[in-house]
């Protein structure tokens, strides 16, 4: 069986790692350490002791590079899926045949740090899966493999992520081994002068401004923002996260705002402050007086 380094910290890194121990050996996973104040599960971390898989943890490149300085592994290859951490070319170099990222977009569209949510803010029909070599410029390497998939109009971040997710999966179950074996040549991307940036999100990108947006826009960002930052607006002087909504010509409720383009953001669902989860209807019946 083929060994490989994998480099992956977060929920995606831990599907991924899951599915490439059924089809190579895992010689070492890097991870990023916990955090002091987190407070939840660390996928990567848990799952490779629960399988009793080397382990080892660098937070930044320099630590990535002194870990590197005192290892020597046999590995002719590197994977990464959602690592966190920039990768010198020391490390690079330190495998054969370099490192293999699995990017969640058809690069060099979104380049950077989230891609999926930004594929869904823009409203494209599609994106992809691209198995990438590593440099230490930011998503710029060669491809090794590049798979495209729709995105349906009802899709939120979570159900994109988990169908490429799978897609990635089987990418690298079926490329990774033809790489090893000289089957596969990278090529560079197309276009790279038409390449687009994706940046990590900020709790500030939460609120909805039907002032300056179309309600496409929004209905876009209430289904990308659904697990972070989400998507506020006050509405009867209440702060509320949406969580559904969908566009129309004429506001089917009072609290429909009125957006941009003339259109209305009809919200289906909506979590006032310090409440569940309700509809539009229950809202307005609640605030009746």
């Amino acid at each position: 069986m083929n060994k490989v380094v994998f480099f992956g910290t977060g929920p995606v890194a831990a599907a991924s790692l899951k599915s490439l121990m059924g089809h190579f050996e895992i010689e070492q996973v890097i991870t990023k350490p916990r955090n002091p104040r987190h407070k939840g599960i660390v996928p990567v971390e848990e799952l490779a002791a629960a399988n009793n898989l080397p382990l080892a943890f660098a937070n930044t490149k320099l630590e990535l590079d002194q870990l590197f300085d005192a290892a020597n592994f046999n590995s002719r290859l590197g994977i990464i899926v959602d690592y966190g951490v920039i990768v010198s070319s020391r490390v690079i170099k330190s495998f054969e045949l370099g490192i293999i990222n699995s990017h969640f977009s058809l690069l060099p569209e979104w380049r950077g740090a989230d891609p999926i949510t930004f594929s869904i803010l823009s409203g494209q029909p599609a994106t992809g899966v691209s198995l990438m070599l590593v440099e230490p410029e930011l998503d710029t390497g060669q491809l090794i493999s590049q798979e495209p998939i729709n995105i349906d109009p009802a899709d939120t971040t979570p159900s994109l992520t988990q169908k490429l997710i799978n897609l990635s999966n089987q990418l690298l179950a079926k490329y990774i081994p033809l790489y090893l074996d000289g089957q596969v040549t990278p090529y560079p991307q197309s276009n790279p002068e038409q390449a687009t940036y994706s940046r990590r999100l900020n709790k500030a990108d939460s609120q909805l401004d039907p002032n300056t947006k179309t309600a496409a826009e929004l209905e876009r960002q209430v289904r990308a923002f659904i697990d972070f930052p989400k998507s506020k607006l006050t509405l009867l002087n209440t702060p509320c996260v949406i969580t559904a909504s969908h566009v129309a010509p004429q506001p089917k409720t009072s609290i429909d705002p009125k957006c941009a383009d003339g259109n209305y953001l009809i919200i289906d669902q909506l979590i006032p402050e310090n409440s569940k989860k309700m509809t539009a209807e229950a809202f307005l019946n609640g605030h009746q007086k």
